[in-house]
């Protein structure tokens, strides 16, 4: 089973903008099928109709927390902290940058990381990591709401490295796993070892298919960096028995099985 990871980012932000903080958050537009491409969006599409949720002092940090599906963010100017969850998305297609940047041979693809995106955005200027944002198509939109434990799809707190993001045809909400997680070494390198732990299916992503697990790595920055280096490989058991209420602990539905279209993970 492929393990990757993923967190809640903190983002900074302001309610107004300024010569530094211009770079807005939406919430979600009415637009349904025919919502804007990431380019459009960055060229002005949704100016003037009062979705800004705040202002960003670059573009990739809110990138990130679109990646994420979610986060906080705190406003400076009156120093609050707000959850922004997501809302939905533009219904394009999802380009990894990570995987774009492999193939410029920007990035080694054995470096790769969240880290390694980052790093190589803060050596260029604004027009190149515009450009290179503009190749994802794909914008997720949020709503703010009242700082408060991070949920997942299942609308339970997700706790760190116990709760997953999985497949739901495969891993209804709820389902317990017995799963050999890789360990990694301070540089996202496996280690060669695995740790055994109880897993439980909270969340869903995009992103994650078939045999796929994305792991909650928690809040903030170190959170951010671990679950950045995670692209590794483990043995999963799924606990309970075939044809009993164990098999699908809430009793989801086939339709409700099906994943959601947020691009929780990347």
């Amino acid at each position: 089973m492929l393990f990757t990871g993923y967190f809640s980012p903190v983002m900074e932000l302001r309610h107004k903008p300024d010569e530094t903080f211009k770079y807005p958050v939406y919430s979600l537009p009415d637009c349904q099928q025919e919502c804007p491409t990431r380019a459009e969006i960055y060229g002005g599409a949704l100016n003037g109709q009062g979705l800004e949720l705040g202002y960003a002092d670059n573009l990739i940090d809110p990138f990130i927390m679109e990646v994420q599906g979610s986060g906080f963010v705190h406003f400076g100017d009156d120093d609050t902290l707000e959850y922004f969850a997501y809302a939905g998305k533009n219904n394009k297609a999802y380009v990894s940058i990570g995987r774009v940047l492999i193939e410029r041979g920007e990035v080694p693809r054995e470096q790769m990381s969240l880290k390694a995106i980052k790093d190589w955005v803060m050596k260029q200027d604004e027009k190149t990591v515009q450009a290179l944002l503009e190749e994802n198509s794909s914008f997720v939109f949020f709503k703010s709401l009242d700082a408060a434990p991070v949920r997942g799809t299942a609308g339970i707190p997700l706790l760190p490295m116990a709760s997953v993001a999985g497949d739901r045809s495969a891993f209804p909400m709820g389902t317990p796993i017995l799963a050999e997680v890789p360990l990694l070494n301070a540089d996202g390198t496996w280690s060669g070892a695995h740790e055994l732990r109880l897993l439980i299916v909270l969340d869903t992503g995009g992103a994650v298919k078939g045999n796929h697990f994305d792991l909650y790595h928690g809040i903030g920055d170190f959170a951010g960096t671990q679950a950045g280096h995670y692209k590794h490989f483990g043995r999963v058991w799924k606990l309970g028995l075939e044809n009993s209420a164990t098999e699908n602990p809430w009793g989801e539905s086939e339709e409700t099985q099906t994943p959601q279209a947020d691009p929780a993970t990347n």
